[in-house]
């Protein structure tokens, strides 16, 4: 269990309450807190949640995996053998399917072995954001739970249609939500640059 895992039991109680709040009683129209909830179109508990889900050891894996899957595509194309002393108009023909084929496996451009090579990067590039990210949720519930705003959340007599509650909550609902959408912003941006990695690759004529 790591640093957000723990920090979520503890935080629980408090989100609920944020939660409950923000949906029962809303928040001033002028509060940062709508252009938060427009990013991220989910409350505080279930973005924080969302972020919990995000497993980075499940992918650690696959980069690894994927650089040795493309060695094996460039060992496999530097074998394909040439005509040698083969000649004439089919050996001519199988030369070119060779080379093409050669090009397609590796080194040329879109070639399977730059493709894997590329998704290998991207996946460590996800397990990069998905720690980053739950280390910045579980920093943000920390300064959370110190809060002057956990304090008038906390107890069993919290009038949710109170303005001094509706603000704590709105000011703890705000933070945790740009947290969130900072971070999926920053994922989207990576897989938007990498896009290409899900149009299919030219096949060999």
């Amino acid at each position: 269990m790591d640093r957000l895992n723990e920090l979520l039991e503890t935080a629980g109680p408090l989100l609920r309450r944020v939660d409950a709040t923000i949906a029962g009683a809303g928040a001033s129209p002028s509060d940062e807190v709508w252009t938060q909830l427009r990013r991220v179109r989910l409350l505080p508990g279930d973005a924080v949640r969302a972020v919990v889900a995000l497993r980075p050891a499940d992918l650690a894996d696959a980069a690894p995996e994927l650089r040795a899957d493309a060695r094996a595509y460039a060992v496999l194309a530097g074998s394909l053998p040439a005509p040698g002393e083969w000649s004439g108009i089919a050996a001519d023909a199988y030369d070119r399917v060779r080379v093409r084929t050669a090009t397609h496996l590796s080194g040329g451009h879109d070639s399977l072995d730059e493709r894997l090579q590329a998704s290998a990067d991207l996946a460590d590039d996800l397990v990069t954001w998905m720690r980053q990210t739950r280390e910045a949720v579980a920093a943000v519930l920390a300064d959370a739970l110190g809060s002057l705003e956990a304090v008038v959340l906390a107890g069993n007599k919290v009038d949710i249609t109170e303005p001094r509650e509706m603000a704590a909550a709105a000011t703890m609902a705000e933070k945790v939500l740009r947290t969130v959408a900072d971070a999926y912003d920053r994922a989207a941006g990576l897989l938007h640059t990498t896009a290409a990695l899900a149009e299919p690759t030219t096949r060999v004529q």
